[in-house]
């Protein structure tokens, strides 16, 4: 019998963690770990549990991973989430871990989006350590936009720009598989929805073409604007495979 092969994912009590590993549960007998700040917000059985902070890199453990989910951080500037990310690929390469996988966002190499540059930085360390890497470039998700468009005025700066965006569950969906199977080595994956979609065709009457000026004057973060002028310039249109063939269906379309 084969021994058992060691999964260990980072971020587990953010919602993309959380349901990875809930998925990679169900997909496999191979041994889980999880890596978070907080051990107390994790309250899924049959894991090992480890303290570890992106920020504290002594506290962060890979030992035993085979393959290692790195789930990208939150910080409130890019230099803080590249040295987050730089943290975990040391230790990472430390630990003698047989294969990262990596969240990162559509086109990093190449996008405009200012966010891009925590992704970019962050593969090229990856590539840089030698171990097998996976790519695993997210688009946008559903649910960076169902408030916004269940609102009664529908205000954006996207005009009509579409969004492949597909939803976080699928997108964590694609990770399990990522983790649980085989040929995935010094793979990138771009992963888009099956299908896109723009704010003036589901908001309909409720839309209201802005300025992106208009949005920061009302108190948007600049993020967020970046993100939208994204749309409105074509960068997370176009609709591509990779999600489909991982995932073995069509992705979940948007619902409001």
């Amino acid at each position: 019998m084969l021994p058992l092969m060691t999964i260990l994912i980072t971020g587990a009590t953010g919602q993309l963690g959380n349901a990875v590993v809930r998925y990679v549960l169900d997909r496999t007998n191979e041994q889980v770990i999880v890596s978070v700040r907080d051990p107390e917000k994790f309250t899924l059985d049959g894991v090992e549990v480890r303290q570890g902070d992106f920020e504290k890199p002594e506290t962060l453990d890979f030992r035993g991973a085979d393959k290692l989910l790195v789930v990208s951080g939150e910080a409130p500037d890019t230099e803080t989430r590249i040295q987050q990310h730089d943290n975990a690929v040391a230790k990472a390469v430390e630990a003698g871990v047989g294969h990262i996988l990596y969240t990162s966002l559509t086109d990093a190499d190449t996008s405009t989006v200012g966010v891009a540059a925590v992704h970019k930085a962050t593969e090229e360390a990856i590539r840089a350590t030698g171990i097998p890497y996976t790519f695993l470039r997210n688009g946008m998700y559903h649910e960076n936009y169902l408030g916004a468009l269940s609102a009664d005025t529908v205000a954006v700066s996207t005009k009509d720009g579409r969004i492949a965006s597909a939803a976080r569950d699928d997108y964590a969906l694609a990770a399990a598989v990522a983790l649980t199977t085989e040929g995935h080595e010094n793979q990138t994956y771009e992963l888009t929805g099956s299908t896109s979609w723009s704010f003036p065709e589901l908001a309909g009457d409720r839309f209201r073409d802005v300025s992106d000026d208009d949005l920061v004057a009302a108190g948007l973060p600049p993020i967020v604007v970046d993100f939208f002028k994204a749309i409105r310039e074509g960068v997370f249109a176009e609709v591509r495979p990779d999600l489909e063939k991982l995932i073995g269906r069509p992705s979940r379309p948007i619902a409001i």
